[in-house]
């Protein structure tokens, strides 16, 4: 082809760049492979949309969390009782469940080397594979190759595609004979936890984490090492995340904040034994300190034992008002140090007074509940004690060079974000902020000069977020951005807060109900509107089909509430997952299900382990308005689409001379 003829057929192709077609052309070197390529991924477009899971408020509760996610939140025991509602009882159908959700427990309890035990392998196995065989009926055998540990794609192929087999009847013998074979040589355990994992893996397509993995319940770095090694997540931040995040990165504030938490509610295992945070010197200092102080407001609230680490209450109690005193120290410096904040009024140790032990807030004097306060100097309230500036060196140190806290750390920054919109859906855990005449309250930022609203202020806020990972990144620790990640936590305009000011002062301090009550933002008054819902999710681009998915406060089912509002525009999916909020939900949190069909809610049971804890199900909504929704209909649709027109300009290059075929 001719240079003039090149550049004709250069101009009239959509292709940007000849460059980017000739990378392409190196991992599909010919027009066969190009042409097989646009078939196969045509094909996926067919496809029904992968099954969409979404959860949120997990705080530390990781048994019952992961339960959820190995069980797909019920949908697995659903699948059971209808593939085996005619050969298997209610009882043989819950102990069958419980071997795929966890195999290895399951099976390492039976001596499988024993030949009584043969005829169970063999049933088990046929019976994973008609499991297999129905979930990955969504799926292409590409995807489901992948899927599984590669050593047993043959057998997988040859077992799960046999009914498609024109000679079946004839090769029945050759099928039983690998499943017999399977067993006789000692495979069918690690066969058989194969399967399970495989069909844990294929029920839940992708997981949406809607924020705060964090606090309160035993063990969420235990969820956090289960959520890094899923194959497709993301995750939306909640307030105790950035709490953590900001800890993790060397905010003061915060690292107490986080420890604080954690002794209130007895996660010293997850401390010491998940993040390897030594706390011998803080449990020395506070024995000492408060030794004939019985620090009754600061007892902790034990709703799980520790394994490891079991600490008294009584010093536990003493550790934990160590903690909020040496708190509210850095935090009253920090506040100081950053007037833009806007949060002078919660330097509480110095609107104490300290000769009648009364505190001042918004102007009214109150008793306090607590009068012993050996570290404070009532001169300089917020001066650290020499010993205390020494411990929280030693802590700041463990918590930045924590190996596995920096590895889910960097997990959340790599998965994570502010919001996220996916397949027509918007995806946050806090609030958009609102003001009180129903319109997007507006924030100036941190430098006084910007006018940041909706959108644009999540998208402020995110910077700050990931410019305070890249600073730590870079070694500029003394830093700004990681300073505003205690805003996030509880700044009145941060979209992860929600509320007007945090109360943790008085709380400890003031007997008074009515001054602990921390004054939610306007979103939660017109959250049930349908128009304000509609509103937010056109500012982000999306149409009124859509959803918003929400988390971060706790749907009371016990007073009536429901987690659909604005007329199904809006789901609040925090149910109550954490133990300590359980009494007032009622229920134990719900997961949100998207299939290729219908939105389904699933109302989870408080967990125990062994026992039936199918959550309850119900429909919401039917999304496939014109049929079961195809992947031609996601977001992943459109990435292939624009891969196939991509091959598309590749094939018309090589059939014009434009590429040279290999």
């Amino acid at each position: 082809m001719g240079q003039l003829a090149l550049s004709r057929l250069m101009k009239e192709s959509k292709v940007k760049s000849i460059d980017y077609l000739k990378l392409l052309a190196n991992q599909f070197p010919t027009q066969e492979k190009t042409c097989v390529e646009i078939a196969n991924l045509n094909s996926i477009l067919t496809l029904p949309k992968g099954t969409e899971f979404f959860l949120s408020d997990l705080h530390g509760e990781n048994e019952g969390f992961i339960h959820l996610l190995r069980s797909a939140s019920g949908v697995i025991r659903s699948k059971l009782k209808f593939i085996f509602k005619d050969v298997m009882s209610d009882e043989e159908i819950l102990e069958f469940a419980n071997i795929i959700y966890y195999p290895e427990e399951k099976l390492d309890a039976i001596d499988l080397r024993k030949k009584e035990t043969h005829d169970f392998q063999r049933t088990t196995i046929i019976r994973l594979i008609s499991v297999v065989k129905d979930i990955a009926s969504k799926y292409s055998k590409s995807k489901v190759r992948k899927s599984i540990q590669q050593e047993y794609v043959y057998l997988l192929d040859e077992l799960l595609y046999k009914d498609t087999d024109r000679d079946n009847v004839k090769k029945e013998f050759y099928y039983e004979e690998i499943v017999n074979s399977i067993v006789e040589i000692g495979l069918g355990k690690r066969f058989m936890i194969a399967m399970c994992k495989l069909i844990q893996k294929l029920a839940v397509d992708t997981l949406h984490i809607v924020g705060d993995m964090f606090d309160r319940g035993p063990r969420h770095d235990l969820i956090l090492d289960e959520l890094i090694n899923f194959h497709n997540i993301d995750v939306e931040w909640g307030n105790h995340d950035i709490e953590w995040m900001g800890a993790a990165l060397g905010n003061e504030t915060l690292i107490l904040n986080a420890l604080r938490i954690a002794v209130r509610y007895n996660c010293y295992d997850m401390l010491e034994d998940g993040y390897g945070i030594s706390l011998r010197a803080l449990n020395d200092f506070a024995a000492r300190t408060y030794e004939n102080d019985n620090c009754e407001i600061f007892i902790p609230k034990i709703l799980d034992e520790n394994k490891y680490d079991v600490v008294r209450p009584s010093l536990s109690a003493k550790i934990h008002k160590a903690l909020a005193i040496m708190q509210f120290k850095v935090e009253g410096a920090l506040i100081k140090k950053h007037p833009e904040y806007g949060m002078s009024n919660r330097i509480m140790l110095e609107r104490i007074n300290y000769d009648d032990f009364t505190v001042d807030v918004d102007g009214k004097k109150y008793k306090m509940k607590d009068t012993n306060f050996p570290t404070i100097d009532k001169n300089d309230p917020l001066k650290l004690s020499e010993e205390e500036n020494s411990l929280l060196k030693s802590l700041k140190m463990s918590f930045m060079h924590s190996r596995k806290l920096k590895e889910h750390i960097k997990f959340l920054f790599d998965k994570g974000s502010l919001y996220k919109i996916h397949n027509g859906n918007l995806l946050y855990h806090g609030i958009i902020p609102f003001d009180e005449n129903m319109e997007y309250d507006t924030f100036k930022g941190f430098d006084g000069k910007q006018n940041l609203s909706g959108k644009s202020l999540l998208d402020y806020f995110e910077t700050i977020i990931r410019g305070a990972y890249n600073d730590v990144n870079l070694h500029k620790f003394d830093s700004d951005n990681v300073d505003a990640m205690y805003y996030m936590w509880c700044g009145s305009k941060s979209p992860l807060f929600g509320k007007d000011t945090i109360k943790t002062f008085e709380i400890y301090f003031v007997e008074d109900k009515e001054v602990q009550v921390e004054n939610k933002n306007p979103y939660y008054k017109f959250y049930q509107d349908e128009n304000i819902a509609i509103k937010i999710l056109k500012s982000f681009g999306l149409d009124e089909t859509g959803h918003i998915i929400n988390g971060h406060v706790p749907v009371k089912v016990l007073k009536g509430e429901s987690p659909i509002k604005a007329n199904g525009r809006l789901f609040i999916i925090d149910g109550g997952m954490s133990k300590s909020y359980q009494k007032s939900t009622g229920i134990a949190g719900y997961t949100l299900i998207s299939d290729s069909i219908h939105l389904t809610i699933a109302t989870h049971k408080p967990f125990e382990k062994g026992k039936l804890n199918t959550p309850e199900t119900k429909e919401v909504e039917n999304i496939a308005k014109n049929g079961r929704l195809r992947v031609r209909d996601t977001d992943r649709g459109k990435e292939i689409m624009a891969k196939i027109e991509d091959l598309k300009e590749l094939l018309n290059a090589y059939r014009n001379g434009l590429i040279k075929e290999e």
